[in-house]
């Protein structure tokens, strides 16, 4: 079975994450510079097999999408361009900053580590894709 990643895509740092070969389970992946993205992509992706990806969809609390989404949209076209066989789809990310900080201080980090951005980044991606698997086993 091949690798399910998510893009928590952020305007300067984008956090990864990816799940197991058999899909059970998310973990963070690794922090990007968002400039340097798709080239780090394509290289994953010749290494693991993905089999789809999930982009956080950027929303207001409200449900209106966010400032983020038009550089969101811009990535998913290229993406869709460039790989049509490895789907791409949106996901809501709504709150997951807030709980990758609750994470963090759940797990009892310090308050250097939890200012981190690029570690907030990568639970981001981690929440995004986890909180994907447990839906999608909802609907099965």
């Amino acid at each position: 079975m091949a690798r399910i990643l998510s893009i928590d895509y952020g305007k300067k740092r984008t956090g990864l994450a990816v799940t197991d070969p058999l899909q059970i389970i998310a973990g963070g992946l690794v922090t990007v510079a968002t400039s340097a993205l798709f080239d780090y992509l394509k290289e994953y992706i010749a290494k693991e097999q993905v089999e789809r990806i999930i982009i956080g969809e950027p929303k207001q609390p409200n449900g209106m999408p966010s400032e983020n989404m038009g550089r969101v949209t811009q990535f998913v076209n290229r993406w869709r361009k460039a790989f049509p066989d490895i789907p791409i789809e949106l996901y809501d990310e709504r709150f997951t900053s807030v709980l990758a900080h609750k994470a963090m201080l759940d797990s009892g980090l310090r308050k250097k580590k939890r200012q981190d951005k690029a570690l907030v980044d990568e639970i981001s991606a981690t929440i995004i894709l986890q909180s994907y698997l447990e839906s999608a086993r909802r609907k099965q």
